[in-house]
């Protein structure tokens, strides 16, 4: 599987000028891309509370047809992320857009304090099948706790895609914990987060990655703008696991309930 890593520099709140760029890369991906990542937030930028109304929109609103129509068109997949309404309430959203539509929606878990109380933290973790790979999403601070990779893993992940907007100075705290989370779950872990500057002094720190299940970094970005390709090879998932399974060696299995859906999706609910 091939996945396009598309770290940019987006603009918050100007949906307009972030959908013309993903638009310009999905347009321009290379013929065999199967995948490409998004960093977080990217269609709509960090909106502050008081215009968070203005630029939020549900899962079938115009700018997320508009990349779902660009998927189709080039015959990939997407993961980026938006600001989501739903009713009065506002997510940090996560999508997985396939030709066939929205194969994977997820809205972050674990917010970051600055968030809190803006946007509603989501209540479930899940996996599906795409192209044979059983995919998870994440965003962000989730990685800084085990929890959230775990519950993937028990939900058979093979890949996990995190879009991110990580800022200085806690750059070094995501590379440490994405070699962590591929590691202690013997599953790949890609990772796109934003660059350049934001509202309110902000400056993102790029530094992109790939990781393999046996926690080799198998690529990082520097700082500055870039689209980068990397073919996975999926044997590495069993080699990771041949002589042991930390999933099945554990003792502490998550508790929560399950739901396995009949278009592959495995959902994991937060009690």
């Amino acid at each position: 599987m091939k996945i396009e890593l598309v770290q940019l520099a987006g603009r918050d709140g100007d949906t307009a000028y972030n959908l013309q760029r993903t638009l310009d890369a999905i347009a321009t991906c290379a013929a065999d891309t199967d995948v490409l990542v998004f960093p977080e937030t990217h269609l709509m930028g960090f909106a502050c509370a008081e215009r968070l109304g203005e630029v939020a929109e549900t899962v079938d609103g115009p700018t997320v047809r508009a990349v779902l129509q660009a998927v189709r068109e080039r015959d990939v997949a997407v993961v980026v992320g938006f600001a989501e309404r739903e009713g009065e309430d506002f997510f940090n959203t996560s999508l997985l857009l396939t030709p066939q539509g929205i194969a994977l929606s997820y809205r972050k878990t674990h917010l970051w304090p600055s968030e809190c109380g803006v946007v509603q933290p989501g209540d479930r973790f899940a996996t599906t099948l795409y192209k044979g790979v059983r995919v998870g999403l994440l965003i962000c601070y989730d990685i800084e706790f085990p929890e959230p990779a775990r519950a993937l893993a028990q939900l058979g992940v093979d890949l996990m895609l995190v879009i991110n907007a990580n800022m200085d100075p806690f750059g070094p705290v995501h590379r440490t914990a994405i070699l962590a989370r591929a590691q202690e779950n013997q599953a790949f872990a890609v990772l796109v987060n934003r660059c350049g500057e934001g509202d309110g002094d902000l400056i993102f720190a790029g530094a992109s990655s790939v990781v393999d299940p046996s926690g080799r970094l198998l690529f990082e970005a520097g700082r500055e703008e870039c689209r980068h390709v990397v073919e996975l090879d999926f044997a590495a998932l069993h080699t990771s696991r041949q002589d042991y399974d930390y999933l099945k060696d554990r003792r502490l299995p998550l508790a929560c309930q399950q739901i396995n859906h009949a278009d592959g999706r495995r959902e994991l609910l937060i009690p």
